[in-house]
């Protein structure tokens, strides 16, 4: 059996990351930071000019007709990008919001913790949202609103997603430990010639590429305690190698003009929004 992406997936995947390279830039993703996160409409409606949010519906249904592997490499991307917005919400609801699929309506939802991203930047909540008040993200880029007593839906697909969110981060986040170890001097020598940066370098790349593995593979089978486990890989990747990431940098890597700690705290947002790791280890475990 052949688990290797086809011509067309990696033609989708390399697609999608130069789209987003164009558009949301490392220079567009401080200006979205230092503008204070406004969710920029022009490129929501280009996301959905270019198929991101139809990608799952029926081509009958104007949508591209592809499945949840391809939804996943997408997704990806949009991780390594960083791009910011209710992207899995406004995807799930193509074809039963209006102007979902199309990016004209921004659509988020309240999760199973009761947290509720981009709130004030959405025209459709899906959930119960009345009495929602403003909490603290760690996050820049993901506004939240806390709904008390609320519990918001946990669907497979979302989980899925946003793993694979998950994955994309840390995948930016080992190849850029590994481009500064390759160019940052001391005593006299790369640092990437050092034992113990090669050693976080090596550690990264294989958090990273199991946890594609799983979320891949969950995407194939659509298993609910598959599509659990990879959510516990992709955040332990996601988090453990923005923290290397971050040592590899050093001091430098402590300074707010480091990305990496933009991935961080994106990270820790995603691993909390949807099936924390208590939640999906009680998943996995039960079906032990």
């Amino acid at each position: 059996m052949d688990f290797r992406l086809s011509q067309d997936q990696r033609d989708l995947a390399r697609g999608v990351r130069e789209l987003l390279a164009g558009r949301f830039g490392r220079d567009a993703l401080r200006a979205a930071v230092d503008g204070g996160g406004a969710l920029d409409r022009g490129l929501w409606k280009e996301l959905g000019d270019a198929g991101f949010f139809a990608l799952r519906l029926p081509e009958a249904e104007g949508g591209v007709g592809l499945g949840l592997p391809e939804a996943v490499l997408v997704f990806e991307e949009a991780g390594r990008a960083l791009l910011p917005g209710p992207l899995v919400a406004t995807h799930l609801a193509a074809g039963v919001v209006e102007g979902a699929a199309e990016g004209r309506t921004v659509v988020t939802g309240v999760s199973p913790e009761g947290l509720v991203p981009w709130l004030d930047a959405s025209d459709v909540v899906t959930g119960p949202a009345g009495g929602a008040v403003p909490v603290r993200s760690v996050d820049p880029l993901t506004p939240l609103h806390r709904v008390p007593g609320a519990r918001g839906p946990l669907t497979a697909e979302a989980v899925l997603l946003t793993a694979a969110e998950q994955v994309g981060s840390a995948g930016w986040c080992t190849g850029a430990a590994v481009a500064y170890a390759k160019e940052r001097e001391q005593f006299g020598q790369v640092i990437g010639g050092f034992q113990a940066v090669k050693h976080l370098c090596a550690g990264m790349l294989v958090r990273t590429e199991l946890a594609r593995a799983a979320v891949h593979a969950a995407a194939v089978t659509a298993d609910p305690v598959e599509i659990a486990g990879a959510k516990l890989l992709a955040d332990d990747a996601a988090v453990a190698n923005a923290r290397d990431c971050l040592q590899v940098h050093g001091g430098m890597g402590f300074t707010w003009e480091a990305d990496v700690h933009l991935h961080l705290k994106r990270a820790w947002v995603r691993a909390a929004l949807v099936l924390p790791a208590d939640r999906a280890a009680e998943e996995v475990a039960a079906a032990l």
